[in-house]
This record gives structure tokens, sequence and C-alpha cells, in this order.
């Protein structure tokens, strides 16, 4: 035999659901100090591409120990859209360097 469970017990469970879900959670913003590294791949890699020299895959895949992929899939990826830099891809005789241009420099080209 099976006992039919009471429309009592039911909606007691129902409301001490409602209830305990009616509270809502306050989530704690992040502190700007916390969350901001200064010395990470992507700052160290934005500012060899702001050297008026530029720098070469290589020199970028030696600085942060990724592999080509990863690094042309950086320059793409968050330099040109997320950032929205301006990356100037040049061949020289080292090699492709590529660099940040200024802002200045862009104004001028347009």
């Amino acid at each position: 035999m099976t006992k039919t469970k009471s429309k009592t017990n039911a909606a007691a469970r129902s409301t001490t659901r409602k209830a305990g879900k009616s509270k809502s959670r306050v989530r704690s913003t992040p502190t700007l100090t916390a969350t901001t590294k200064t010395d990470t791949k992507h700052t160290r890699i934005v500012a060899m591409l702001r050297s008026p020299g530029g720098a070469t895959i290589a020199s970028i895949m030696t600085a942060t120990e990724w592999q080509q992929h990863s690094v042309r899939g950086f320059l793409a990826g968050v330099v040109r859209k997320k950032l929205g830099l301006n990356l100037i891809s040049e061949v020289t005789d080292k090699g492709r360097v590529y660099r940040i241009s200024s802002a200045a420099a862009v104004k001028q080209a347009a």
C-alpha cells in the first residue's frame, strides 16, 4: 500500500521553498586593485607593440612562451577586435614587424 501525501504537508513545503528563494543574493563587486594585474602577458605584448620598433611574432613568442598561431590569434582577436587598436604590419629586413600606430599617425593618414 502506498500512502498519499497530505495536502497540508505539500502546501507547507511549497511555501518554505518560496520563502527561501525570495531572498536575493547580493554579489560584491571586485575591487579594481584586486583584479588589475600590472605585469600580464597582454600588457607586455601591447607594450612591445607600442614601442617605435614594434615586435616580431618570434619576439612575442619568446616573451610569452606562446606558439605562433596563438600570437597571431591574439593580434587579430584581442589587439584589433577587442581593444580596437590600429595594428600595422610591415616587412623589414628582420622579417614582418607589427606595431600599434599612434593616434596622430592615424589622423594624418585619414
